[in-house]
């Protein structure tokens, strides 16, 4: 099928903050041939692209004069089955969500931790999403890209990716690869992941007395829900900044200050500060200037009231980030692609 061009189109239904923007020109493409159809058109033209799936992990400040590629590509299948391990392939455009609740109900095990993330199959391998303890290199058996250089198909092991937290080798190439399939490597035995608090105590709560995948992906649903403002009712991209990884060092003189701080060890000897405890402490939880604020319940998640321009939310999250380096010292830094 012959890829379709629109032009000014308005990405407001594109993103999940719901920033009204302009796309001068607007693509959606369904399978690999209208992907390089549509790749080939913009380099004919000279027009840089931008390529996006749900939206979830973009905040948008300006009109985007370029391409922009939506990628709706579905479609989900079994590679290989040996009776415990199972290798499940889908396509970029596949929502995240979607594709969990798929895998639960067939009774494959080890994306239930990573369920109600929003996005797409395709974004997040790119910011090597994570929740609860999991994250998808944890997960992950392989995908497919095209390298818009030389437009040709790559595999990549879970290796070649270079995952690090919230970060991956496509996500410091920007531009260069086009992920269009991703692989996950599951199970049917559950190993489960509950190292956090918060999800055994809703697994008590819900009387769950037989642990099961779903169990635990109902319990962190239901979590989830409560914690963070439904984009459909209120723009938002989800935790904005990243959990700042910091020295013992800094750690100590902060706690010399504040005993409370939350802190997460690492393996290397640094330490994981909780950004959205930082932003509280630091009075901004609940905040609001216009229709650019902080949520009132969760003060890791900047949300848009309804008019909010890209730029005016960009402005708060430069302010929070400067209030936090001169009390704490710490860098604070945002998780959304920046446009």
């Amino acid at each position: 099928m012959t890829v379709q061009w629109q032009e000014q189109v308005s990405l407001k239904p594109y993103n999940t903050f719901g920033i009204d923007v302009k796309a001068r020109y607007f693509s959606q493409v369904q399978d690999d041939q209208q992907v390089r159809q549509a790749l080939g058109q913009a380099q004919q033209r000279g027009l840089p692209v931008l390529v996006i799936g749900g939206g979830s992990n973009l905040l948008l400040t300006r009109d985007i004069d370029a391409l922009v590629l939506h990628m709706a590509s579905r479609g989900r299948r079994v590679l290989s089955d040996d009776g415990e391990r199972i290798v499940v392939e889908a396509e970029a455009g596949e929502p995240w969500h979607a594709f969990v609740q798929w895998t639960l109900a067939q009774g494959y095990c080890g994306l239930e931790n990573l369920s109600l993330i929003p996005g797409t199959v395709g974004a997040a391998p790119m910011q090597n999403v994570g929740a609860y303890g999991v994250e998808i290199k944890d997960v992950f058996a392989g995908l497919t890209a095209l390298d818009r250089e030389t437009g040709e198909l790559r595999d990549f092991s879970l290796a070649e990716c270079a995952f690090g937290y919230r970060d991956s080798l496509f996500k410091r190439n920007p531009g260069r690869w086009l992920i269009l399939r991703v692989r996950f490597a599951l199970t049917r035995t559950l190993h489960a992941h509950l190292d956090y608090g918060p999800v055994r105590q809703r697994l008590s709560e819900q009387g769950v007395t037989e642990l099961t995948a779903q169990a635990i992906s109902d319990a962190i649903c239901s979590i989830r829900r409560e914690k963070l403002p439904d984009p459909v009712e209120l723009g938002n991209a989800g935790s904005f900044f990243k959990n700042p990884v910091v020295t013992a060092d800094r750690v100590e003189r902060i706690r010399a200050q504040y005993p409370a701080v939350v802190a997460y060890p690492q393996a290397d000897g640094q330490v994981k500060l909780a950004a959205g405890w930082l932003i509280e402490q630091a009075g901004w939880k609940g905040h609001r200037e216009g229709d650019a604020g902080v949520h009132r319940l969760q003060s890791l998640v900047l949300v848009n009231y309804g008019q909010a321009s890209g730029a005016q939310m960009h402005a708060l999250a430069r302010k929070i980030q400067a209030d936090i380096f001169e009390r704490f010292g710490v860098e604070l830094e945002m998780e959304p692609n920046l446009y």
